[in-house]
């Protein structure tokens, strides 16, 4: 068994929205910084926008998506970056941070789900979702009022941690095939 401080958890945040005057970076940013407080964990920032991702993608242990919701789904970006890549995804873990008007970004994390499970991924349970979180963070990017959002952070973190570790293992035992 392969301990954290041996080999760190690679996490990668994926940043959905490729839109102009995009809120994503913030957010992402705001997971980010919760992440990096976490020990044994190597957090890579993977951007829709860009067009290199398969080396941090392969070589990541779980991923956090950052998502908006658009016209209840998902952005084609985002799309656009999942399909592709296949391998990539197969047997790691996929947590989601999603943020929309009044639903949060959550009719995009359940548009989400059924196209990691196609692809060979396991999704965590628990989101951090931000309802209508323009205006409710300040300058530096950090929330106004963040109980219920820290309180959601560090159980999704939780979550991704132990199926990366488990998955991990299990790669490492007995590789994955389709």
């Amino acid at each position: 068994m392969t301990t954290a401080t041996e080999h760190p958890l690679r996490i990668a945040v994926i940043v959905g929205s490729t839109r102009e005057g995009r809120f994503g970076p913030t957010i992402a940013d705001w997971f980010v910084r919760r992440a990096r407080r976490r020990d044994g964990l190597q957090i890579d920032i993977v951007d829709a926008r860009d067009t290199e991702h398969a080396g941090t993608l392969a070589d990541a242990d779980g991923f956090a998506v950052v998502t908006p919701e658009y016209n209840h789904s998902y952005p084609g970006g985002l799309k656009n970056l999942i399909d592709s890549h296949d391998k990539e995804w197969h047997a790691k873990p996929v947590a989601f941070v999603a943020y929309g008007g009044l639903s949060g970004g959550l009719r995009a994390v359940e548009h989400l789900r059924p196209v990691f499970a196609e692809l060979h991924a396991v999704t965590v349970r628990d989101t951090v979702s931000f309802h209508n979180p323009w205006g409710r963070f300040d300058d530096s990017g950090e929330l106004i009022e963040p109980a219920a959002a820290e309180t959601a952070a560090e159980t999704l973190l939780d979550q991704l941690i132990w199926w990366a570790e488990t998955l991990r293992d299990a790669r490492a035992t007995r590789p994955y095939g389709k």
